[in-house]
C-alpha cells in the first residue's frame, strides 16, 4: 500500500520516510510536504514533525524541510514527467496516483477570466493515504437494508474530512456486491449490481480502467468522470441496483440522484459536513433531504476509541429546522474501531 508512495518521494525524503516506527506506517494518513518548511506526518496518534534522524517530533526544532529542488523532483514523479498531460488535475488542486491516493496542492494559481486555470508555483503537497478496511461496513450495512423489498436504502453519509467516508463506502459496495449467505441466524443478502462513479480516482483506485481495491464481482465503475454525468452514463448503460459516489453537493450531483432515486435505483453518497444540522444549511443536500430522496442519514466521528456513528432514519422528507426530522429514531452506539468492528463479518 505505501510501497507505490515511497517510490514517489525523493531519495533522501525516502529514506527518511522509511526510518518512521511501524506504528506510524501501520495507521498513516497524510505526509504533508512544504518548501522550506518542516515535512508533517499524520496518523493515529495525531501530526509529528520528521526529524533530519527520522525520529517524531512534537515541535518542528530540528525538524527536516524539504527543499525547492526536493519539491520539483516530487511534481515531476506525481506527473510522470509530464506537468502538461496533468492540467486538468492541477486546475482542480489534487493528482491522484495509484493505489488510489490522492495528492493535494498548493501554490500560485493560474487565472483565466476570474477562473483557476491551473497552480503553478507548487510548494506544498498533502499525500493522503488510501486504505482498503475489508469489512469496514459490518457495524453499518445491515441497519441500511430494507429486506421486504430486497435492497438497500438510500443513505446520505455525512461527515468532516478524514472521518472515514471513502473508506466505508468502498467497503459498502464490495458487501453488497458481494452479498452474504444466511449464517447463524442471520438472514444474509443476495449479490446486488453496484455502480461507482469515482471522479477522483479514490474508491476504486482503478488502472487502465480495472479496479484494483476489491469492490465486489457485481461492480461497474465509471472512473475519473464527473460525478452527475457518470451517474446518468450508468443509469442508461449498466442498469445498477445501487450507485455509490463520493462527495456530492453541487446542483447538477442532486437532479442525477433525484433521477435515480425516481428510477428505484438506490443511492450511497456522501457529504462534506459536520453532522445533519450542517447538512441542512447547504442548499443542495437539505433538498436533497426534504424531498426524500434519502431515507437514512448517517453522521461518523472518529475518537481516540475509532469510529462512532449515529444513525438517523429519516424515511419521511424532512425540513429544515424541523426538530422531529432530526431526531427521528437516532442511534449512536459506543465507540468502536472499524477494523474490530469488522472482524467478524464474512460477507465474502
Amino acid at each position: 500500500m505505501l510501497s507505490y508512495v515511497f517510490q514517489l518521494l525523493p531519495l533522501d525524503m525516502k529514506k527518511l520516510v522509511e526510518k518512521l516506527p511501524q506504528d506510524a506506517k501501520a495507521t498513516l494518513e497524510e505526509i504533508r510536504i512544504r518548501e522550506g518548511r518542516p515535512l508533517e506526518i499524520v496518523y493515529a496518534d495525531g501530526y509529528r514533525f520528521l526529524g533530519t534522524d527520522g525520529s517524531l517530533l512534537r515541535q518542528s526544532d530540528g525538524a527536516y524541510k524539504p527543499s525547492g529542488e526536493q519539491c520539483r523532483k516530487l511534481l515531476e514523479r506525481m506527473t510522470n514527467y509530464s506537468v502538461y498531460a496533468m492540467e486538468e488535475e492541477l486546475r482542480r488542486g489534487y493528482i491522484t496516483v495509484t493505489g488510489g491516493h490522492r495528492i493535494g496542492l498548493a501554490g500560485r494559481t493560474i487565472l483565466d477570466g476570474g477562473s483557476v486555470r491551473g497552480i503553478r508555483d507548487i510548494g506544498g503537497f498533502n499525500i493522503r493515504i488510501a486504505r482498503e478496511v475489508i469489512g469496514a461496513a459490518g457495524f453499518l450495512l445491515p441497519k441500511l437494508l430494507d429486506r421486504s423489498r430486497g435492497k438497500v436504502r438510500s443513505t446520505l453519509i455525512l461527515a468532516p474530512p478524514q472521518q472515514g467516508k471513502t473508506t466505508l463506502i468502498r467497503d459498502m459496495a464490495r458487501s453488497l456486491s458481494y452479498g452474504m449467505p444466511p449464517a447463524n441466524g442471520h438472514p444474509g443478502w443476495a449479490g446486488m449490481k453496484v455502480g461507482i462513479v469515482d471522479e477522483r480516482s479514490e474508491i476504486a483506485a482503478c488502472v487502465r480502467g480495472v479496479p484494483t481495491f476489491d469492490v465486489g464481482p457485481r461492480t461497474d465503475v465509471m472512473d475519473a468522470c464527473p460525478k452527475a454525468e457518470g451517474m446518468m452514463m450508468l443509469l442508461r448503460s449498466m442498469s445498477p441496483e445501487i450507485l455509490v459516489v463520493d462527495e456530492i453537493g453541487r446542483r447538477e450531483d442532486a437532479e442525477a440522484i433525484r433521477e435515480a432515486s425516481h428510477g428505484g435505483v438506490s443511492v450511497i453518497a456522501t457529504a462534506h459536513a459536520y453532522d445533519f444540522r450542517d447538512a441542512m444549511g447547504r442548499p443542495e443536500l437539505s433538498r436533497l433531504l426534504e424531498d426524500g430522496s434519502f431515507h437514512e442519514v448517517v453522521e461518523l466521528k472518529r475518537t481516540s476509541g475509532g469510529v462512532m456513528h449515529r444513525l438517523i432514519h429519516a424515511r419521511k422528507p424532512v425540513k429544515a429546522g424541523s426538530e422531529e426530522g432530526e431526531l427521528r429514531e437516532t442511534d449512536w452506539p459506543p465507540a468502536a474501531s472499524v477494523p474490530s468492528a469488522a472482524a467478524g463479518v464474512g460477507l465474502r
